[in-house]
């Protein structure tokens, strides 16, 4: 029997990892007592396919293990398994062999974990027997759609979206109020009314001793039942002037749902009970004023008040109000291409609410005269592919149609002065200014479209790495005031420029190359060593950029007209490039996910959600990450291959 201090050890790292953190202490003990320490160097088997069960399934403690499978000669990889993670639950369940081989990818310390001790858990701990099923029926399916060629880390991340979203149109549940104030139905209507003054709400459920609703009393029958009555009834009980019954609902109602119910009923008030019905406990109420504070977060109301908004102070108000919006969308899992779609038309409605005020106080301002030429704000960056989910920093410029010689000086004067007002609201309303100074305030960024043209033909002809940095930004510009058409022209442009010089295609791709994926760090991701963000993942920098950076060279390899999203951009190369169309499933989805985890960690931390704390991130969250950064690479190689990368000097 190993010591008390080694077993004591066991039992603490047992019980940091499910199932075995819902164990009983002496149970937990017991089992510590028959686990095995092992320690194992890197590229050690473990077990290979066809190998005989063993008595005992492993769990890693320290390091890291791939499971993988041998395909026409061809090493799939199955999974990886990190600290926590339990492999080898074939030999609790089957009596066939092992249909995998267990590799160890780096130094490593594993549990070995006795199969009667696990079996004996089953029969007694309905959440162990859940957990080792569960674990069980997962590796066979990861074994089946691995194996089933091209299934891939796309489709596993579009069955779990699937599984999780909403539909793009599914409407929010109005949120009750839980806190249910309720009183007897013998108490009388004087202190029904203390009651409800003292609380500050406008009406009371009457329950009986089983706390199931009889009726409801409402301000308004304080007023029309009470005061304008002659004589005094305020010492009578409250069930003489309640309502009843009580209308009562079951919970999950969305905003759509009450709606029609107070057009159908005419009543305010809607008592939640347990099962639906007035013969169950009292769960919740939903009031007419819940409803319409439901329909503020509601889209279609905050792009309704954008467009009525008389200042500033108002676009920042419905501004803050997409940042709700957008928890709530992300806590009740909606699906990512809704939220950024729902996200930029408020964002580009804010800006065209932000321009207008500008163009009319540019108005009263006398030493602005507008020039009678057109021109086109553009958004560029994240939020040119309408991903600025969070409010991160700004990225934008202004393109105008050509002044005549006379007015050149004029008419650059009067868009900067429209640049600078314009992004100065935006910042009001959360969005900082660009580190960079990337946006229309600056002289730089704000030009006819013959000098935007000259700045690409130069980042084109002569790709110097600045030119190929800007170009990662530059881009991505869209439309989203004015006319459209200059924007179209310039990207016309820029077609002809590449058709041209087809050499800036391959340095394009060679700078999506500079973000290759830490693939070798299973248990830890690379993390950034620099004082502000040390040992923080770049979710940007390391995930998102390579896989947008890709997409952007083949868009305009494939000459693309539309101002597409990272994800718009792969679905359309799923049709336009052959042997694209399950890579480009894989990174669409992949996409998602990484915009969602950054979205997330985001409002979390108020911030841009680009930082992330590798350890705040779960099981899950891991390994999709892990699954993304195994797809990053296959792209980057289809990338590397297509334009014949290695053959292009630095």
């Amino acid at each position: 029997m190993p010591s008390n201090t080694i077993v004591e050890r066991v039992v603490a790292d047992l019980q940091k990892y499910p199932p075995f953190d819902e164990l009983a202490p002496d149970i937990l003990q017991e089992l510590a007592e028959s686990v095995s320490l092992t320690y194992h160097e890197e590229g050690e088997i473990l077990f290979r396919k066809g190998d005989t069960l063993k008595k005992h399934a492993f769990m890693v403690m320290k390091g890291a293990v791939r499971l993988f499978d041998n395909v026409d000669g061809k090493e799939v990889l199955v999974d990886l398994c990190d600290e926590g993670d339990i492999f080898g639950v074939r030999a609790i369940f089957a009596h066939q062999d092992y249909v995998l081989t267990a590799q160890v990818a780096e130094e490593s310390l594993l549990f070995e974990l006795p199969v009667d001790k696990i079996r004996h858990l089953l029969e007694t701990n309905p959440r162990v027997s859940l957990f080792f099923a569960g674990a069980f029926a997962k590796s066979v399916e990861e074994i089946e759609h691995t194996l089933t060629e091209a299934l891939g880390i796309g489709q596993r991340l579009c069955r779990e979206q699937s599984y999780n979203n909403f539909l793009q149109n599914e409407t929010l549940e109005v949120k009750p109020v839980t806190d249910v104030i309720t009183c007897s139905p013998d108490i009388t209507i004087r202190d029904a009314a203390k009651i409800m003054s003292e609380r500050n709400i406008g009406s009371i459920i009457i329950v009986s001793p089983q706390k199931c609703p009889l009726g409801i009393i409402t301000d308004t029958d304080l007023t029309k039942k009470v005061v304008s009555r002659p004589g005094s009834i305020k010492e009578e009980p409250v069930s003489s002037i309640m309502s009843s019954p009580v209308y009562t609902i079951g919970g999950g109602k969305t905003i759509a749902d009450m709606v029609m119910l107070m057009v159908k009923t005419k009543l305010r008030h809607f008592c939640i009970t347990e099962d639906g019905s007035p013969d169950s406990p009292v769960m919740g109420i939903i009031s007419e004023h819940d409803i319409i504070t439901s329909e503020g977060n509601n889209p279609a109301v905050i792009m309704k008040a954008i467009m009525q908004a008389s200042d500033r102070d108002q676009l920042k108000e419905q501004r803050d109000k997409t940042e709700n919006l957008l928890q709530v969308y992300m806590e009740q899992e909606v699906a990512v291409h809704f939220i950024s779609n729902i996200v930029t038309e408020i964002n580009d409605a804010i800006i065209t609410r932000a321009i207008d005020f500008s163009l009319k106080e540019l108005e009263t301002e006398k030493e602005f005269m507008r020039p009678n030429i057109e021109f086109c704000w553009l958004s560029l960056g994240s939020e040119g592919r309408k991903e600025q989910l969070l409010r991160t920093d700004q990225d934008n410029a202004i393109l105008y149609a050509e002044p005549s010689a006379g007015e050149k000086e004029a008419a650059h004067e009067y868009f900067l002065a429209l640049g600078r007002k314009v992004t100065g609201i935006l910042q009001h309303c959360g969005f900082v200014v660009c580190p960079a100074d990337i946006m229309a305030s600056n002289p730089v960024w704000c030009q006819p479209l013959s000098v935007w043209k000259g700045y690409f033909s130069r980042w084109i002809v002569t790709p110097e790495p600045k030119a190929v940095m800007h170009s990662t930004i530059f881009f991505d510009f869209r439309p989203v005031y004015g006319q459209a058409k200059l924007a179209a022209e310039l990207k016309q442009e820029i077609f002809s420029l590449i058709a041209k010089n087809r050499g800036f295609l391959g340095f394009f791709a060679k700078n999506a190359l500079q973000n290759p994926p830490p693939l070798g760090f299973f248990r830890n991701f690379l993390v950034e060593k620099s004082r502000d963000h040390a040992n923080e993942f770049d979710i940007k920098a390391r995930a998102m950029m390579p896989l947008s950076d890709a997409a952007r060279v083949l868009a305009y390899e494939q000459k693309i007209p539309e101002y597409f999203s990272t994800v718009e951009r792969f679905k359309r190369l799923q049709v336009l490039v052959p042997g694209m169309k399950e890579l480009g499933a894989e990174a669409a989805a992949g996409y998602e996910f990484l915009m969602r985890l950054r979205a997330v960690n985001g409002l979390a931390n108020v911030s841009s959600g680009r930082y992330i704390k590798p350890e705040t991130l779960n099981k899950i969250e891991r390994q999709n990450l892990r699954n993304v950064f195994s797809t990053i690479e296959k792209v980057q190689k289809a990338l590397n291959l297509r334009f014949q990368l290695d053959y292009i000097r630095d």
